[in-house]
């Protein structure tokens, strides 16, 4: 048989249908294989097809045989499992730090893994719950520039920003630039974090990534090295609130016993937790005090009691003292 233009192309096509189109319950015949390739403008015979698919094991495809009424083939063994995709589509959906519009281009790229018959559930999977997500458009991009200047050991520039009331963006120092040597980036509180040193304050700073923009890698090298040797990343996010700044304090919390997995999940599983009385317990924990610390603390009511020190305590009665006032 003369070979047609698109004849080089044939086993490509071949991989591209199989992963599409086949699964466990949805196997594929050499009949629907010859006909698929016909659409492509490529000739095949069965014997053709047969060497095709050794050829793809060969490769690595798990290309598995099911007998029956017929024989058909299907792709096994994925580099995603459908639980695997699943759990990303959530993770995506999940974030807020994720604008709408590239929720849904990766969804779709993630959905690619899968056969179509399997991407239906992925679909599905899209509408389960409806997420706040970031107005900010370009910090998925952030995140990569960011971690390029991190590999290439280079401060960065970019402008900060928050929103008005009528959603507008209004820079902060008054648009003026940010030099900053970034050194990691982290997730809390549902949002993406840059944390990194500023040379002209000598501190380490932390900066909401969806609201960070025209980011520009400097040619200079980062500065603050030591000062974030110093930096535990696994306990950070675990001390400052909601990344709200605040001054480090050792503060003495005690909770009603029904609030341990809560504090757990907080602080960790080596938080020393201490028998208070049959009902209590208590925990002292180095954590930034903040608007947000406090905040954390009043979602609990009358389960949680600061100990000390004192100026913790002052400020959580007046912290609840002003807000009553609102009512």
């Amino acid at each position: 048989m003369p070979k047609s233009a698109n004849q080089k192309l044939k086993l490509l096509y071949l991989m591209k249908y199989l992963l599409e189109k086949s699964d466990e319950l949805h196997p594929l015949s050499v009949a629907d294989m010859i006909s698929e390739l016909e659409r492509y403008g490529v000739k095949a015979e069965r014997k053709s097809i047969y060497d095709d698919l050794e050829a793809l094991r060969v490769f690595g495809l798990d290309v598995v045989q099911v007998r029956g009424k017929t024989t058909g083939y299907y792709v096994g063994a994925r580099d995603f499992e459908l639980a695997e995709l699943k759990l990303l589509v959530d993770s995506v959906q999940s974030s807020k730090f994720i604008t709408h519009k590239k929720t849904l281009a990766l969804i779709k790229k993630i959905e690619s893994l899968a056969s179509v018959y399997d991407a239906q559930l992925l679909q599905r999977q899209v509408f389960v719950r409806n997420r706040v997500k970031s107005m900010n458009e370009s910090v998925y991009y952030n995140v990569d520039k960011i971690s390029n200047a991190i590999t290439a050991d280079k401060v960065i520039k970019f402008r900060y920003f928050d929103y008005s009331v009528t959603k507008e963006r209004r820079f902060r120092k008054d648009g003026e630039w940010y030099e900053i040597s970034p050194f990691a980036l982290l997730w809390d509180d549902e949002n993406y974090y840059m944390l990194g040193f500023d040379s002209a304050m000598g501190i380490m700073k932390h900066y909401r990534v969806d609201k960070m923009t025209e980011i520009e890698s400097l040619e200079r090298f980062r500065d603050g090295k030591k000062d974030f040797e110093k930096v535990d990343m696994s306990e950070y996010s675990k001390k400052v609130f909601g990344m709200f700044t605040g001054e480090m304090q050792t503060v003495k919390l005690r909770f009603s016993n029904h609030l341990v997995g809560a504090v757990i999940d907080r602080f960790g599983r080596d938080t020393m937790i201490v028998a208070s009385d049959e009902e209590h317990f208590t925990v002292s924990v180095n954590v930034a005090v903040s608007p947000k610390f406090y905040a954390w603390l009043f979602g609990f009511g009358t389960d949680v009691e600061i100990i000390g020190p004192a100026s913790a305590r002052e400020e959580m009665k007046k912290a609840a003292e002003e807000i009553a006032g609102l009512y």
